[in-house]
């Protein structure tokens, strides 16, 4: 099969190797939410005798999954886990390129209007402890495409990728609501069903998968890497009664066939993985086992680092200026970046946010609403000491000007879309040492205008804004309180209050789902290479634009009884969106494409309906070769835990070519 990579999103590919310089993560404990068999490469700087065998490595508390259905989840906790457990068509290498997984070959014949990817033979699904269940099969593709497209199955989690792309997607979906809840639930993926009838999916053998696009999607392939694509096993659904067993399967009920099974599961507190016996790669690089702890704070994380008893830490700013400012510090000469997060992390506002009693949160919704109070923090806000909290070596490396991640696609000549969308805003970097969004006048004469026009319509002053952190986190914490000092030296506490307040277990069901935050600071990572991803999320009117559903609630805010200031917000959502949906409808030219993305992103950034924030590039100790693992712009593998290689010693600055900017700090 003739297998086709548009030279788009190989330069993509090649230009994510300089994103790789320094590492972040997805979370730091911040508030802030070829082909081949395998297709990578293994490290040679640790001989096979000082390999780890038993792999340790802690999570943040903060960050325990909620689901065990891969399709389900849209969030990079779960998907942290999960990618471990089951595998889907593609995967990537630590280049970033797109390797083979479960399919071996794929490709399009015609431009991208249709995809086929051929399976490998030998695949098995097993249980928790590795026995087999079932082969993987091209049927299985198709169940989980209808569970992704089953409104009453999935909600409308992951949803909007499959129906901006395969053609009948988007009415299957609308189907499917159209049903009664039972109705819904008891479709399936078989031949012959409402499903094979409407999307564009077709199965000619147990091997094949074929993919029926809209329009010429030259990209498609690299949502193969991702959720929404993964399969299911119908065998499991009947093994276990049905779709609302599925949603609450758990590891020890779920069928496996990815590179490990989750033997052992205590929440808050534990997970093991045990080496898959029967996965179907055999040549990968797997651990015998991996031990995920689950601690408090990166503190904690490092205290146990210190005993021996993990095999890596992030590590905070206080951490780094102590080990990087005492070159007879134990760690010194071991401190190497952390593995690359190719997350954009924004300010997320809450425009229907309430109070803790459940009432409206008038004043908050009244002031966010104010074009000119949100110009007043996108010009005024300096970052810079936040930053320092990922990234104490070199915190403007966070510096993040826009909504949608730098690296992600470029254009024909090798421009970063990113700089499309800085050239349609007019921002220039003079020296890349102060932020560049940065307007001391501007931001004064919209916070006076904005003190104006609210308190002519009866907000109050301070306008106090919600901010909510785990309440186990010290680290997250110390952050919040940085971020306090920042709002009062950029804004003034006669302007804006920021309320430091706790969550006990889970973000989303005590804050977002209540509505009670005024904003979140959170990161989108990629789900394919294209900026509708990102743009698609905060799309107005759309059940399936994530942001918007999740965070922003703008789509519940109700025109008919909105003020003034409401409504202009309103509109001006509204022509975001359609700048969004005409980007959308370019499918034959991708370099036009992408400035007309650029157009609408500059549009949504102007207009501060979002605040970009950071990148997470930063520092860690680490037995394991941080170079050796996925390193995709996009998809969910970049944490599966395959072809990792390993020291026991750990790995030095030295090897990983960073000893100066670790000896810079000395002479400071």
């Amino acid at each position: 099969m003739k297998k086709t990579v548009s030279k788009l999103l190989a330069l993509a590919m090649a230009a994510s190797l300089v994103l790789s310089g320094c590492g972040g993560s997805g979370n730091s404990g911040n508030s802030e939410e070829t082909t081949g068999a395998s297709g990578s490469e293994e490290s040679t700087s640790a001989s096979s005798e000082n390999e780890i065998k038993d792999l340790v490595i802690p999570r943040l508390a903060s960050r325990e999954l909620e689901t065990f259905n891969i399709l389900y989840t849209q969030r990079a906790e779960d998907g942290e886990n999960l990618t471990s457990l089951v595998d889907g068509l593609l995967e990537s290498n630590p280049k970033g390129e797109l390797v083979p997984c479960i399919a071996e070959e794929w490709g399009t014949e015609d431009g991208g209007l249709t995809w086929t990817f051929k399976l490998r033979e030998g695949v098995k699904w097993v249980d928790v402890n590795g026995q087999e269940k079932a082969d993987c099969v091209a049927q299985d593709f198709a169940t989980g495409l209808e569970w992704v497209l089953n409104f009453y199955k999935n909600d409308s989690s992951n949803t909007a990728m499959p129906i901006e792309m395969i053609k009948g997607a988007k009415e299957y979906y609308e189907y499917t609501k159209t049903l009664s809840e039972e109705e819904a639930k008891a479709l399936t993926a078989g031949e012959g069903s409402k499903f094979r009838e409407m999307v564009g999916l077709e199965t000619p053998d147990d091997y094949t998968v074929i993919y029926h696009c809209i329009t010429e999607k030259p990209y498609f392939d690299s949502l193969a890497s991702y959720v929404a694509l993964y399969p299911m096993a119908q065998g499991m659904v009947d093994e276990l009664g049905g779709a609302d067993a599925v949603r609450s399967m758990n590891n020890e009920t779920m069928w496996y066939n990815g590179c490990y099974t989750m033997t052992s599961y205590i929440q808050g507190n534990e997970k093991i993985f045990t080496k898959n016996p029967m996965y179907w790669d055999t040549e990968a690089k797997l651990f015998d086992t991996v031990t995920v702890k689950m601690v408090e704070s990166n503190d904690v994380a490092f205290q146990l680092y210190q005993t021996g008893d993990v095999d890596y830490v992030q590590l905070g700013e206080a951490q780094v200026n102590t080990i990087a400012k005492d070159a007879n510090n134990e760690f010194h000469d071991y401190l190497v970046p952390d593995v690359p997060s190719h997350f954009s992390y924004q300010m997320q506002f809450n425009y229907n946010k309430n109070k803790e009693d459940g009432t409206p949160d008038t004043n908050w919704n009244t002031a966010i609403a104010n074009e000119a109070f949100r110009l007043s923090w996108y010009y005024g806000i300096d970052f810079t000491n936040y930053w320092k909290r990922v990234n104490a070596i070199n915190p403007m490396s966070c510096e993040n000007n826009f909504y949608t991640m730098k690296g992600l696609v470029y254009t024909s000549d090798g421009t970063d879309y990113t700089d499309l969308v800085r050239k349609e805003m007019g921002m220039t970097d003079e020296n890349g040492t102060t932020p560049i969004r940065l307007d001391a006048e501007k931001a004064e004469q919209y916070k006076q205008q904005a003190i104006e026009e609210l308190t002519a319509q009866g907000v109050t002053f301070p306008v106090e804004a919600d901010f909510y952190i785990s309440a186990s986190s010290q680290t997250a914490l110390d952050s919040a309180n940085v971020l306090a000092q920042v709002f009062s030296d950029c804004l003034g506490d006669d302007y804006v209050k920021l309320n430091i307040k706790t969550y006990i277990q889970s973000s989303r069901n005590e804050v977002s789902v209540p509505h009670l935050h005024s904003f979140m600071i959170n990161g989108w990572g990629a789900d394919y290479g294209d900026p509708q991803n990102y743009l698609g999320q905060m799309t107005y009117g759309e059940d399936n634009a994530y942001y918007s559903q999740e965070y922003n609630y703008i789509n519940e805010v109700e025109e008919t009884e909105a003020t003034e200031a409401t409504k202009a917000l309103i509109d001006t959502y509204k022509e975001f969106t359609t700048l969004v949906n005409e980007a959308n409808a370019i499918t034959d030219d991708l370099d036009a494409r992408y400035a007309a993305y650029a157009k609408a992103e500059a549009y949504m950034l102007q207009h501060a309906i979002v605040i970009p924030c950071n990148y997470q590039i930063g520092w860690s100790l680490s037995k394991v070769d941080n170079d050796t693992k996925m390193n995709a712009m996009y998809g969910s593998v970049n944490d599966k835990m395959k072809n990792w290689a390993s020291n026991a010693d750990g790995y030095t600055s030295e090897e990983k070519g960073v000893a100066e900017q670790v000896a810079a700090m000395v002479q400071e």
